[in-house]
């Protein structure tokens, strides 16, 4: 008997050690230029994207998830950066080049690492498998610029089902498929695999060029698509801020001034290509449930940064109102409460280092941001007391409280907006002398903001820092 005992226990203890019945799977999910309003559960428009709010309802959901900022035109890259590095905006740049990455750490911890769909971070991914690398966006065609200027010219014009350009079809089969191919693909290998997974399946979806199949652009007529609220022609600083219409690559996607039937061909396909790639999701996670892991798979989903598509007169992700930096962010998984939401404002980033704790990984000394299992736990309630963004030295934004304030150093200018009464960002209190105080305190925050974040921009006297504004 006590011969059994001790067979029992060694079996046990190589089974824990082996590390399948202890350490769970980890399926990252990130998506591109995808706002937080898109989710067709949040309300907010009548895009549809029915497999990801039953991501959402399985578990949890941070409704104000944040980036950053960036220090180019490319607001992903610096995105990716800080994810992969796990490094504050201001330090990912040389960080995500030098030190250890999220996929190195996860590998040590005894996971077999992949990787498919985008990268956009310097040198090459660090994954055990890597399949289908792309890189920063689907090419995108002269014809895709400056459109629709009328029905007319739309008529006549370049459509998002056109395979003939390439873009998203460029291979034979739109990217968006190619990513859960690949993803599926690889569930069936991880079954047979005695250690845990950590997949990272980056769609460029929901990127311009805005490409899917007819059916999905025929799902959203362009007599239901509404104009935002704070639609604008044009923004009032936009060449200030470093958005110019004629010179930043994101602006000039829309005519300028903007145009309401502009702005409503790009949300319809701009909801279109996020539908379709929320059937791809689907698919993967049908794939997933199928293989038998699930149930000790953690699912994390969110985007790199979200996107204009003519909030504010502006079309792009390079700004500091939250349709542009604020994205989607779910977790679920084994224990984690289904159907809950939390509003404490966190970085996306967090998911990297949410990921070491679920893991049981120490985290390392260079990882900036923070675990929201304690969030999920019950064991605190606040993540960051400030929300901070940047926008090369063109912009600086703090987000504290109820109120945001977003500063235009080359311009001069402030904005001051009170989020819970105004959530779309329409009503800048500035100059109203009630507010002068809350002005104050901000300014005041900021400062030392900036020295956590070890950003030396002076906002009341910019000096020019090496502009990449391309993108």
């Amino acid at each position: 008997m006590k011969t059994f005992l001790t067979i029992l226990l060694i079996a046990c203890t190589l089974q824990s050690a082996s590390g399948k019945s202890k350490k769970p799977n980890i399926l990252f999910i990130f998506a591109d230029d995808m706002s937080y309003e898109t989710i067709g559960a949040v309300g907010k428009t009548i895009c549809k994207t029915p497999r990801l709010d039953r991501l959402k309802e399985s578990g949890v959901s941070f409704t104000h998830a944040y980036n950053m900022g960036a220090w180019r035109g490319a607001v992903c890259v610096a995105s990716r950066a800080m994810l992969n590095s796990g490094t504050f905006v201001n330090h990912a740049q040389k960080a995500v080049k030098t030190l250890p990455h999220w996929s190195e750490m996860m590998k040590s911890a005894g996971y077999t690492t992949y990787m498919t769909g985008k990268w956009h971070v310097p040198g090459e991914p660090r994954f055990d498998v890597v399949k289908d690398k792309r890189g920063g966006m689907p090419k995108q065609t002269k014809e895709g610029y400056n459109r629709p200027k009328s029905p007319e010219d739309y008529a006549t014009g370049w459509k998002p089902w056109d395979k003939s350009k390439g873009g998203f079809w460029k291979g034979g089969t739109h990217w968006s498929e190619v990513v859960a191919n690949d993803a599926l693909e690889f569930l069936k290998q991880a079954k047979k695999d005695k250690k845990p997974f950590f997949m990272y399946i980056a769609f460029n979806a929901t990127h311009d060029p805005r490409q899917s199949p007819k059916e999905y652009i025929d799902m959203y007529p362009l007599k239901d698509i509404v104009v935002p609220k704070n639609f604008q022609p044009n923004y009032p600083y936009a060449s200030e801020i470093g958005c110019d219409p004629v010179k930043l690559r994101d602006e000039r996607l829309m005519p300028s001034p903007r145009t309401e039937y502009a702005v409503k061909v790009h949300r319809q396909e701009y909801f279109a290509i996020t539908t379709h790639m929320d059937a791809q999701i689907g698919r993967i996670l049908q794939g997933l449930k199928e293989s038998g892991m699930a149930d000790n798979t953690y699912v994390i989903f969110t985007a790199d940064h979200g996107l204009a598509i003519g909030h504010h007169g502006l079309v792009g992700k390079q700004n500091m109102y939250d349709h542009s930096m604020r994205v989607p962010f779910f977790i679920a998984g084994p224990g984690i409460k289904p159907g809950v939401d939390f509003d404490m404002p966190i970085y996306l980033q967090d998911a990297m280092a949410t990921a070491l704790d679920l893991a049981s990984i120490k985290k390392p000394e260079q990882v900036e941001f923070k675990s929201l299992m304690p969030l999920i736990r019950g064991e605190r309630t606040v993540q960051y007391d400030r929300i901070y963004g940047k926008y090369i030295d063109y912009q600086r934004m703090i987000k504290q409280g109820d109120y945001k304030l977003i500063m235009y150093p080359k311009a001069h200018v402030v904005r001051l907006y009170n989020m819970a009464k105004d959530p779309d960002e329409m009503n800048d209190l500035a100059g109203n002398p009630e507010y002068a105080p809350v002005l104050a305190r901000l300014k005041k925050e900021f400062k030392k903001l900036q020295v956590e974040m070890d950003d030396s921009l002076d906002v009341d006297n910019p000096v020019s820092q090496k502009k990449k504004n391309k993108h």
